[in-house]
């Protein structure tokens, strides 16, 4: 039994081991997955003195508890929370020393859906096709976090940054994603690109890891039918029967049969980590096709 080790006290809703994901796999029906906030994670990361690439918790609203069996430095950032250490409160967005045996608290969230844990040594659970990533779509990657499970931790490189705090830009109130129309937008009407692109949808409460699903006005087709099966990439915003677009997290399936009408700008899928159920949405186009 290593000492280099966290004790999952308590999982919360929803946590998973992530580092970068493993993309390059596509052709093999292998989704990328890796951490939705790729900010956030390299942050905290840099705070504790990991690499950016190091395996970190991603949580989901209510955050978790662990403890570590050594003294490890820990820091949270991504979606904003309370965080404490034996009950007493400390630093969110900042290093923190955590004693072996102390239990440290990552609490619900008072803005956005997730938030992000790295520990010094980063966690070094059993790598699949060369990332730690969990992936809740194809099964690959370490299980959710489960009450008292034990994760290995890796051997610090480098000391943790010495700040007081380290400013995140907070979960926005309205989630602006600047979109590339294609490669499917012609199988839409013109009301429907126009409405896409000028009316506001809502984030649903049925997002998760694979998609962000929105409510809101119907886009019509102008082409009947279905498509075969084609590759799909992140960001790329499908149109399912009932017309509502589901903008591709990094779950998202390989392929698919539903049109694409757009493509979300990377820069912007963070902050579509970060919105939570009700969020106002607003699909920007960037460009259009020649002769539209």
């Amino acid at each position: 039994m290593t000492d280099r080790a966290l004790v999952v006290a308590r999982a919360g809703a929803l946590t998973t081991v992530q580092d970068r994901g493993r993309p390059g796999h596509a052709h093999l029906g292998v989704p990328r997955s890796g951490v939705l906030d790729a900010r956030a994670a390299a942050l905290v990361n840099r705070l504790v003195g990991n690499p950016p690439g190091a395996a970190v918790l991603e949580t989901t609203v209510n955050g978790c508890a662990l403890r570590p069996r050594s003294a490890v430095t820990v820091a949270v950032g991504g979606a904003p929370c309370p965080v404490t250490m034996d009950g007493r409160p400390v630093a969110w967005g900042a290093p923190v020393c955590v004693p072996a045996g102390a239990l440290l608290e990552v609490g619900t969230v008072v803005s956005g859906v997730r938030s992000y844990v790295a520990v010094s040594g980063g966690i070094t659970v059993e790598p699949v096709l060369g990332s730690r990533s969990t992936d809740l779509l194809s099964g690959l990657g370490p299980a959710p976090l489960t009450d008292g499970m034990v994760l290995p931790l890796g051997t610090p490189k480098s000391v943790y940054a010495r700040v007081d705090f380290a400013p995140q830009p907070a979960p926005a109130a309205e989630l602006v994603l600047r979109v590339t129309l294609g490669p499917r937008d012609d199988w839409f009407t013109p009301e429907a690109l126009r409405t896409f692109t000028s009316r506001p949808y809502r984030v649903s409460a049925a997002s998760n890891r694979i998609g962000l699903r929105t409510e809101g006005p119907a886009l019509e087709r102008a082409l009947p039918g279905e498509l075969p099966s084609e590759g799909m990439v992140l960001g790329a915003v499908q149109v399912p029967p009932d017309g509502r677009p589901v903008v591709f997290l990094a779950d998202h399936p390989t392929t698919g049969g539903y049109p694409v009408i757009a493509v979300v700008h990377p820069q912007d899928l963070p902050a579509a980590a970060q919105a939570a159920p009700g969020t106002p949405v607003r699909f920007v186009a960037m460009r259009t096709r020649q002769g539209r």
